[in-house]
């Protein structure tokens, strides 16, 4: 299976990063056709990868074949069982928006060892004057993104809407997760990062 490039996979070099600085355990929420899981690989010590659509992980296991260290379940963050195991980095890349935000921050939270880190690439719904004003702003440099790279919009994935806008994402953060750093992004997206204390 081939690489592709689209507006989540432009912060893969991020998470990559993160998750590079741990080289531990990485629990991929919504790991889709497996391709950050795939990447997360060589730098990890084990990258487990879940998500609700079987066509997805089907596809992922196909993508992973073979590979060493890697953990593939057709099993949504919700009844993903807690306490089963523990990581050093937890990755969401644009499903954060799909599950209710307050209890998965607050499971992600607790599946994180002491000092691993949560890193979220997200969607965020607009709704005030500067959620529109950014976007706007972004749209000559996407569309110029979009056509540098040959961008691959759909990738067989489910998509939805963002419900909750930045400011509110920003709230609940600052209340689940005090002290996570939450940031406008490039290409529509948020990105959120937060240390657990050790």
């Amino acid at each position: 299976m081939q690489d592709y490039w689209n507006h989540n996979t432009a912060y893969h070099p991020w998470l990559i990063g993160i998750a590079g600085e741990h080289r531990g355990d990485v629990l991929d929420v919504g790991c889709g056709d497996g391709l950050l899981t795939q990447r997360l690989l060589p730098i990890s010590r084990s990258v487990t990868g879940i998500d609700p659509d079987p066509d997805a992980v089907a596809r992922a296991q196909a993508r992973l074949a073979g590979r060493a260290r890697v953990s593939l379940f057709q099993q949504s963050f919700h009844d993903y069982p807690a306490g089963a195991a523990l990581f050093d980095v937890i990755t969401f890349v644009a499903t954060l928006h799909h599950m209710a935000l307050r209890e998965s921050l607050l499971k992600a939270r607790d599946l994180l060892r002491p000092g691993g880190e949560l890193a979220v690439v997200g969607l965020s719904a607009n709704k005030s004057a500067s959620d529109w004003i950014w976007a706007g702003l972004c749209l000559p440099v996407v569309r110029i993104g979009s056509r540098l790279h040959r961008e691959t919009r759909d990738i067989g994935v489910v998509i939805a809407q963002p419900r909750e806008s930045l400011r509110e994402i920003r709230r609940v953060s600052d209340d689940v997760i005090p002290g996570a750093v939450v940031r406008r992004a490039l290409y529509y997206r948020y990105l959120l990062r937060w240390r657990k204390p050790v």
